[in-house]
């Protein structure tokens, strides 16, 4: 399985947002979307979703997305959008819940092998102590969590992921990015657009570098984070050293200020 989008352009008010932006994520991998603020990624991540419009191309296993009706659309694609706000008293466990209703037959109620997925999504995620708890009295980091397991519960072999560790405790960023490895691992593709250079360059198998609408770079984490990219589209200097645990990314201080 695979998603891919080619030469996207978007136009929002007047104004284009992407200008021929491309990227391909494949089954088993983590792909992180990564640039500044403005450069397209959540426009990207919608148009990739099918939930906004675009000129290009977008392909789900070399299927235009255009030809699938909205019920195959959420059998192949989950998307968690950056806005994560629960307004309603409802039960975490039936937030996460929601997450199965497009394998779901009119009418009829969760089963067993709903119930367990559900439950492994919560585990993932951190949020099965808060189940019985209504998520809209959790905090922001916690609601976001559950939304995580919901659209993780949909069990898709595509996940589209719109900064979901915005917000998010150092522990719970690093067990969420270690949950997206881990379902990667069993056979799907994820796509998680990102602000923490050092998360991307942890976790992720590939990057993608979005700047002005365009994609600029890509490829294994130590091909990106790279003086020239991190001056060039970041505007930062940093520190990149390797572990035995992978790359570290350490901003320090603004391009314009680094030395020679």
């Amino acid at each position: 399985m695979s998603i891919a989008a080619i030469d996207i352009h978007v136009q929002l008010s007047g104004r284009r947002v992407l200008t021929g932006a491309s990227i391909r994520v494949e089954t088993g991998t983590v792909v992180g979307l990564l640039g500044p603020n403005g450069a397209g990624k959540s426009t990207l991540i919608r148009a990739l979703s099918g939930h906004l419009a675009a000129t290009g191309q977008v392909l789900v296993n070399e299927m235009p997305l255009e030809s699938l009706s909205r019920a195959r659309r959420a059998r192949l694609i989950a998307y968690l959008p950056q806005q994560r706000v629960i307004g309603w008293p409802v039960k975490v466990r039936d937030i996460v819940d929601l997450g199965r209703m497009p394998w779901r037959t009119w009418g009829v109620g969760p089963i067993e092998n709903d119930r367990v997925i559900c439950r492994e999504a919560m585990e993932l995620m951190d949020v099965v102590h808060l189940a019985d708890r209504p998520a809209n009295a959790l905090s922001g980091g916690e609601q976001a969590r559950v939304l995580t397991a919901r659209a993780i519960a949909q069990d898709t072999p595509v996940l589209l992921a719109d900064e979901p560790a915005s917000g998010l405790d150092p522990a719970h960023q690093i067990a969420m990015m270690a949950g997206f490895r881990k379902i990667a691992a069993s056979g799907r593709a994820v796509l998680v657009s990102l602000h923490d250079l050092t998360l991307a360059a942890r976790w992720c198998d590939r990057l993608a570098i979005l700047h002005d609408g365009r994609t600029v770079g890509g490829g294994a984490p130590a091909e990106v984070m790279v003086p020239e990219v991190l001056g060039g589209v970041f505007g930062i200097a940093a520190r990149v050293e390797t572990d035995s645990c992978g790359l570290i990314v350490s901003p320090v201080g603004l391009a314009r200020d680094a030395g020679p």
